[in-house]
């Protein structure tokens, strides 16, 4: 290759990078305005944001931080916003934890081991992410009342902790180990159950960070199915209980925006935690090698 068409390469190839990065860059604005336009507002008045609305003005002579010190000052709003909060915790601590186990037992057997209609059963797992759950909400609803799990955590979970996305993920992640580990462990002694979770597991820790970051984040923000599952008020979680403080009679945004701000420190710890493996976990099964 000539020295010209090397050049030419090279300058196609930075302009296309600077597009990239461009391109990503407008995307990453339009992407964080509504949060930061969210923070600027939760150290606003509520007054501030029914005259003007969301808007990235930093106009510091409005900007206080009452909003804050209402929210941890121990009210009755305080109080019910606090409990929404440990009540969401919970919900997606038993989700995640359920969800990862469940779907990497799945993946597992679909991944592992070879039998008759493997590929039949994971075309099933995969049919189901094409069916809507707005089309599935009444038939749940109707098998959570006849189960008797209506207004409990197990109505909210079951329902959806063999994710066929999450199975998909962790198969995926699982076809590209060798399957050598296996026949070793069972030289060793070891048995089915022991290779899965003491020999396979511990291999599988980046897919566990990505899909424990996705499902937290689709747990803690799940609003339709919990909303339709609990009748307690006592038991609502963080986004049913602030979607409670938007009424006809009246709008507590002081609390809501505030409230809206801090709920994403859980989720944004556990990526915190989790973004070592996070990329290592999310390209996987990329390429093959």
């Amino acid at each position: 290759m000539t020295d010209s068409k090397k050049m030419g390469m090279s300058a196609k190839n930075r302009l296309l990078s600077v597009i990239a990065t461009a391109w990503f860059a407008i995307l990453a604005i339009i992407i964080i305005f509504p949060v930061f336009a969210g923070l600027l507002a939760s150290f606003r008045p509520g007054t501030e944001l029914i005259r003007k609305g969301l808007s990235i003005d930093l106009d510091v002579s409005t900007m206080t931080l009452n909003n804050y010190i209402y929210l941890f000052s121990g009210n009755a709003d305080s109080q019910k916003y606090f409990m929404w909060f440990r009540n969401s915790l919970f919900l997606t601590a038993v989700s995640v934890v359920g969800t990862l186990i469940v779907c990497y037992i799945v993946a597992y057997g679909l991944s592992m081991y070879e039998y008759p209609l493997k590929n039949f059963l994971f075309f099933l797992v995969i049919a189901t992410m094409m069916v809507p759950f707005e089309i599935l909400i009444l038939p749940l609803y109707k098998e959570m009342i006849t189960l008797k799990l209506i207004d409990t955590t197990a109505g909210v979970v079951l329902p959806g902790v063999c994710g066929a996305s999450t199975v998909f993920f962790f198969r995926q992640y699982m076809i590209g180990l060798p399957k050598e580990l296996l026949d070793a462990g069972r030289i060793d002694g070891a048995t089915e159950y022991g290779i899965c979770f003491k020999i396979m597991l511990p291999i599988t820790k980046p897919a566990f960070a990505a899909m424990s970051i996705l499902c937290a984040m689709g747990a803690w923000n799940n609003v339709l199915w919990p909303m339709l599952v609990y009748r307690n008020a006592s038991k609502f979680t963080l986004p049913i209980g602030l979607n409670t403080l938007l009424t006809p009679y009246g709008n507590n945004y002081d609390v809501l925006i505030a409230g809206s701000m801090f709920g994403i420190l859980p989720v944004f710890i556990v990526f915190l935690c989790f973004q070592r493996y996070f990329i290592e976990g999310m390209t996987a099964g990329a390429v093959k090698g």
